[in-house]
């Protein structure tokens, strides 16, 4: 399956991630040890979900390293997503 992934890097847990999308797909949020199981074809364990707008926003939930892959679920067709990470100090301020 192709799908698109963006590595997040470590977080600490305290962040929400707001992810972009051009059209309808799944888009989950996974940690490293999921992100190998979805790779693999076995089934992860995912914050997500098929989403037909966006964005589509996510709270962190444990420090450690995170990413987000958006997949189109096997159908036809193009997407483009981007992503950007938002401390809970800046929503804050």
């Amino acid at each position: 399956m192709q799908f698109i992934k963006h590595d997040l890097g470590h977080l600490s847990g305290s962040e929400t991630v707001e992810v972009s999308i051009t059209s309808a797909a799944n888009v989950r949020l996974l940690d490293s040890d999921n992100l190998r199981k979805y790779r693999y074809g076995r089934v992860p364990s995912f914050d997500g979900g098929h989403y037909d707008e966006s964005p589509v926003v996510f709270e962190i939930p444990r420090s450690g390293h995170w990413y987000v892959v958006v997949d189109l679920g096997g159908r036809a067709g193009e997407i483009t997503s981007s992503f950007r990470v938002i401390s809970k100090e800046a929503v804050a301020s």
